[in-house]
């Protein structure tokens, strides 16, 4: 991605151009340099969607009109400026509808806002509408019944990948630089991983839920954006992190941001690795290929790297999390009617999945929930121990490469069947639970050009690590020149 550069009188094809070929922080250095105008890329941004996303169905809410009112804002933060996209689950922002999928909630604008919206808002970026997500955001696949599915730029047979599915779609496709995700069992990482960008969960306890909770589902939710680049990542964190009073889990930043941290590149590193996980099928050839690709390249920057297979059950921790995501999920469901529409929603209202797991939630006694949420902790404790001797933990983000539209389809109601399918993220929740943070990174991709991503994980608190590693793998081979064909630019 270059950096800013001259920018004189352009046309909008021009503009264009200049914005699909730039990050996040290179565009907004033109911004700032007052060498291009926010709204010159605002127009861009929005011309780019009308054009492209039609080929992958991102967006699911359009908000130009308040973008462009926007981007007449006189921030001059590392992001100001640069256009940007909320997804369709959890985000509440005022004055811009969000119905999670559900024809139930279509059109409803919320009162409320997020913290984190607050901080994306006063940041200066201009939001132009909404990604989109699976009904309610529990699938690693985006297809609903209100807004459709969502396809993979680089081949529309296969998933993007979910439930932040739009956002890392719209990024590949250079739609947006930087588009707002969440993650509660991979949902960051795993389209991160589909579509070829980058995909940061961050630690337990570094982005606020509030104002209006204090916590989802025992911390094991986070939010934060997939992106072009990483340093997009590093200064959208600066934007965003920070803890509100009374969050029952906080973590202490850096004093430097780390969009200047992630410009050093880190101590000769301690590195664990794996190749396989002990539940679902063996990684495709192509996925270890692209593994053992990074790490041939992590040993030649002088880290030193140690193979370790991970021990603690995943297989029986998933379905544990489970339980307590059905009950969770149940309570949800029940707000979102009370608070918003003042009634309750009808079963027949969801997706047949979503039925199955609020059948599921009602079969579950306060003792079975409890002990399910005792379960969940210990195993999180346990693969933050397994991994805590290594400065950072290396696997493949998926084990397979990205699945046909429709694998992970809400309208089964199977829900063992269901579930059983989220093998391919087995090294996905494991890290929600545990609280660490975990990065996907574009890593070689198949020989039939499908992105494959390489997770990074390193002890709680330590982003820092992570982004420095990240963005060394990146100057030596930037990832972004493998484009899909519907950015504009081609392969």
């Amino acid at each position: 991605m270059p950096h800013a550069k001259k920018v004189n009188a352009m046309h909008l094809q021009d503009i264009k151009k200049l914005y699909v070929e730039t990050d996040g922080v290179g565009l907004a250095e033109l911004v700032r340099k007052k060498e291009i105008k926010s709204s010159e890329l605002v127009e861009a941004a929005i011309e780019l969607i009308e054009q492209v996303d039609p080929a992958i169905n991102s967006v699911a809410i359009k908000t130009y009109e308040f973008a462009r009112r926007t981007a007449a804002s006189e921030c001059q933060g590392p992001l100001a400026g640069v256009p940007f996209l909320l997804k369709n689950v959890g985000s509440a922002c005022e004055g811009i509808p969000l119905d999670q999928g559900m024809k139930a909630l279509q059109g409803l604008a919320w009162s409320s806002q997020t913290e984190m919206v607050t901080r994306i808002r006063d940041a200066g970026m201009p939001i132009l509408g909404r990604t989109n997500a699976p009904e309610n955001g529990w699938s690693i696949g985006t297809e609903n019944r209100l807004h459709g599915k969502t396809r993979n730029p680089f081949d529309p047979s296969r998933t993007a990948g979910g439930s932040s599915g739009g956002a890392a779609a719209a990024v590949a496709a250079r739609l947006v630089p930087i588009a707002e995700g969440s993650d509660g069992a991979g949902s960051i990482r795993v389209p991160a991983s589909c579509c070829g960008v980058v995909g940061l969960k961050p630690s337990r306890g570094r982005i606020t839920y509030g104002p209006d909770i204090a916590d989802a589902w025992f911390g094991c939710v986070y939010t934060l954006c997939n992106s072009l680049t990483v340093r997009d990542t590093a200064a959208f964190l600066d934007v965003t992190s920070g803890n509100s009073p009374g969050d029952p889990y906080t973590t202490q930043k850096p004093e430097r941001s780390w969009l200047s941290l992630c410009t050093q590149a880190p101590k000769k590193l301690k590195i664990g690795f794996t190749r396989r996980a002990n539940w679902g099928p063996a990684p495709d050839p192509e996925v270890l290929s692209s593994l053992d690709d990074n790490l041939r390249l992590l040993e030649s920057l002088g880290h030193t790297l140690i193979e370790y297979d991970l021990r603690t059950d995943i297989e029986r921790a998933w379905w544990d999390y489970n339980d307590i995501v059905s009950v969770e999920y149940s309570r949800d469901f029940k707000s979102l009617g009370s608070n918003l529409i003042n009634r309750s929603l009808d079963d027949e209202e969801f997706c047949p999945f979503n039925r199955a797991m609020m059948h599921r939630a009602r079969s579950l006694s306060a003792i079975e929930y409890s002990e399910s949420i005792s379960a969940t902790r210990k195993a999180g404790q346990q693969f933050a121990a397994e991994i805590a001797p290594f400065d950072v933990f290396v696997s493949p983000t998926l084990t397979q490469l990205p699945r046909p539209v429709d694998y992970w389809s809400m309208e089964e109601s199977d829900r063992e069947a269901y579930l059983s399918r989220w093998s391919d993220a087995a090294f996905m929740f494991i890290f929600n639970i545990s609280g660490n943070p975990a990065i996907s990174i574009p890593g070689k991709p198949s020989k039939a050009g499908l992105p494959v991503g390489v997770q990074y994980v390193a002890r709680h608190g330590d982003e820092t690590t992570l982004l420095q590693l990240a963005a060394q793998v990146e100057d030596r081979h930037p990832w972004n020149a493998h484009l899909p064909a519907v950015s504009g630019l081609g392969r």
